[in-house]
């Protein structure tokens, strides 16, 4: 046998925050160290971040990222450790991943498929490698190697696979397995969305099986630049065998995930394929030594984490990863708490939540001494005792309400802040809603009424709840929650400097069917409990009884007008189907209705189908001014509708009115030139 300790090491990165990053993969490399790792692979640009941007043009940041790899370098002796950085080479930007070993850089891998969709811009900023090519670079006063390498250490080879590089169908593992590599390595910074983890694990795996390697994965950890959430997903594959994975949606700085992997194993699978020796690469190996040290074999085995076995992934992974990413966003930002217009709804109630599991789940996580260092700046919460007392100093919600207003949200709004300890204000802003009225009223010289002016009546009073909130925001020095969900989104349901208003917006990426679900679930089933002495215990939140029982309304209507949400739109469940099917993947009205036939067969007919599509796709279009001036909102899946991270839209476009005809005609049987017999379900 032939063993090695190897790990995936998780950071929580800051974009250009050159000390705290090179700090913080100090202090993992000395972790790994003590437990006695030999070989350490770190997440892709984990020296500068990976938001970085447009900073990526300056030759500061390139300067700043290799003045931290010095440093990183005089820290790893006795350990080879992966740290990720941008390089400069022949004016082009690359992504690199370099190898030290005992103090001493190897040389650079360069990215060879670049994530270009989504999210992800790399092409903006970085050159892809090609395939074979090798040259050389100067760092301080020496040059490396530079491209597509394979390193021998002492007789063990290693090479990499960069985040997307293992995407997509040709992946640069299948040159490396050619090649006769022991060991892959593949620092990322891969976005968390809803089951990400379990593709990830499968490509991890079928890696180690096709290529007879031991395969390293690990990624970035928590909200790195405001947008994009990183779940620290890491683990260690040999063979087609999982021997480790790592523990996601952490709060810790960085974490560690070791296993030990037998090297002679792995190379008598290879010995056994049959491998065209046409197809071998060029010798671009790069030697190295190190003194790997005798350790024993050990008994390894994968599992997940108790609450990755349940029945209800997406529930605890929507929970987890808003709250973390509430969390980074907090304490990378100083800001002293947040502050929310809680109107007693399912949005604002859900978002409520979210920052009470914020802080739940972290004192879970690292205790309330963890939070109180990690959030050391905000003096209110060092003498806290409790989650609750914390989320008292933290989390300021306000009640304001007007004629319209129902005692039933009131009683919603107040039962849930005081289920979860926020501070609870209740002011009136009727009066402030009528002083604004009458000032117009005064201008126009007409008095405004429902019959003619429903929908200015109706935004005044969101409007006018703004301002207070921002004044406590202000007050507070804290951030303040918006509250509009992915659904209003879509069709512009939402009044622009009222219920938008805010720093952050974090539900915006889900839709609101999933989170008055999610809602009933986290009241009577809750999330699970990792440290815990007692069976089965769970986070619920009774204090959302009451709101799990109401019908979602904006309440901007009298009383006895009795609006609902979906009386003004369309049956959510609708409403997000037609968005699949219409926005995610691109397809006309006419293909959507044709869709919606299927998908509701029995429930809804298709006059009904027919207007809802049609609304949607009106709406759509005349709202794309909306979306672009929502607050930056936590990417959670492909249905993502943020302007400026997946789903782009002209703001003026011809508003799909040829397609919406087409759908017409075909809805009544007509194909232009002769009448057809209608189609039925």
């Amino acid at each position: 046998m032939k063993l090695i300790n190897v790990a995936a090491g998780v950071l929580n990165q800051i974009p250009l925050a050159w000390e705290h990053n090179q700090q913080n993969i100090i202090n993992a490399i000395d972790e790994a160290r003590n437990q006695g790792v030999s070989l350490l692979c770190l997440p892709e640009l984990c020296i500068s971040g990976y938001g970085c941007e447009d900073a990526f043009f300056s030759q500061n940041t390139i300067d700043q990222s290799i003045a931290s790899l010095l440093e990183i370098v005089n820290h790893t002796q006795d350990i080879i450790v992966s740290v990720g950085l941008p390089i400069r080479h022949s004016n082009r930007t690359f992504n690199v991943a370099c190898l030290i070993a005992n103090k001493r850089i190897l040389g650079f891998v360069a990215k060879q498929y670049l994530a270009n969709n989504g999210i992800h811009y790399e092409h903006r900023w970085f050159q892809p490698w090609v395939l074979n090519l090798r040259d050389e670079i100067k760092v301080g006063e020496f040059s490396y190697p530079l491209g597509d390498l394979v390193f021998e250490v002492s007789g063990i080879r290693i090479g990499f696979e960069i985040c997307e590089d293992a995407w997509i169908a040709g992946r640069p593992g299948r040159s490396l397995y050619e090649r006769g590599v022991d060991i892959i390595l593949n620092p990322s910074a891969s976005h968390f969305s809803f089951f990400k983890s379990q593709v990830r694990e499968r490509f991890v795996i079928d890696a180690s099986r096709s290529f007879g390697v031991s395969y390293v994965y690990t990624n970035m950890l928590g909200n790195e630049s405001g947008r994009a959430i990183f779940d620290g997903d890491a683990m260690v594959a040999s063979n087609g065998e999982l021997l480790v994975s790592g523990a996601r949606l952490s709060y810790e700085d960085f974490v560690i995930v070791p296993a030990v992997i037998d090297v002679e194993v792995t190379r008598l699978t290879q010995a056994q394929n049959r491998v065209n020796l046409s197809l071998l690469m060029p010798n671009l190996r790069v030697p190295g030594t190190f003194d790997f040290p005798e350790i024993g074999p050990v008994m390894q085995k994968a599992e997940l984490e108790p609450w990755e076995r349940g029945g209800a992934l997406k529930e605890e992974e929507f929970a987890r990863a808003v709250a973390l990413g509430l969390f980074d966003y907090l304490r990378k930002s100083r800001s002293q708490g947040y502050v929310l217009s809680l109107s007693g709804g399912a949005d604002s109630s859900s978002i409520a939540a979210l920052v009470f599991l914020m802080v739940k789940m972290a004192a879970e996580n690292i205790g309330l001494d963890g939070i109180k260092k990690k959030l050391s700046y905000i003096n209110a919460i060092q003498a806290c005792q409790s989650p609750e007392e914390m989320v008292g100093k933290l989390l300021t919600v306000i009640y304001q309400g007007t004629e319209n207003s129902s005692p039933d949200t009131l009683h919603s709004a107040q039962s849930l802040a005081e289920s979860i300890g926020a501070t609870f204000y209740n002011i009136n802003i009727n009066g402030l809603v009528e002083t604004y009225t009458k000032l117009i009223e005064d201008q126009i010289g007409r008095q405004l009424k429902w019959e003619t002016d429903d929908l200015t009546l109706q935004n005044i009073q969101a409007r006018v709840r703004a301002p207070g909130v921002w004044m406590l925001a202000n007050l507070n020095n804290a951030l303040l929650l918006s509250t509009s969900n992915r659904s209003e989104a879509a069709v512009g349901y939402a009044t622009m400097d009222g219920d938008t208003a805010g720093s952050i917006s974090p539900i915006t990426g889900i839709d609101k069917h999933f989170l008055r679900g999610w809602l009933r679930w986290l009241e009577t089933e809750g999330l699970n409990v990792i440290n815990t002495p007692t069976p089965d215990e769970r986070i619920t939140i009774a204090g959302l009884h009451a709101v799990n029982n109401l019908q979602p309304t904006a309440e901007l209507r009298p009383l006895d007008r009795n609006q609902t949400d979906e009386d003004d739109l369309m049956p959510y469940e609708v409403l997000n189907a037609i968005e699949l099917i219409g926005i995610r993947d691109k397809q006309p009205p006419v293909e959507v209705l044709k869709a919606m036939e299927v998908r509701f067969k029995g429930v809804y007919d298709r006059e009904k189908l027919l207007l809802w599509v049609e609304r949607f796709f009106r709406l759509w279009s005349r709202n794309q001014w909306k979306r672009e001036r929502y607050a930056p909102s936590f990417h959670l899946d492909d249905h993502n509708l943020d302007p400026r991270g997946w789903m782009r839209f002209p703001i003026l476009s011809g508003g799909f009115e040829k397609e919406i005809q087409q759908m017409k005609d075909y809805a009544s049987g007509w194909d232009g030139n002769r009448r057809k017999g209608k189609i039925g379900f």
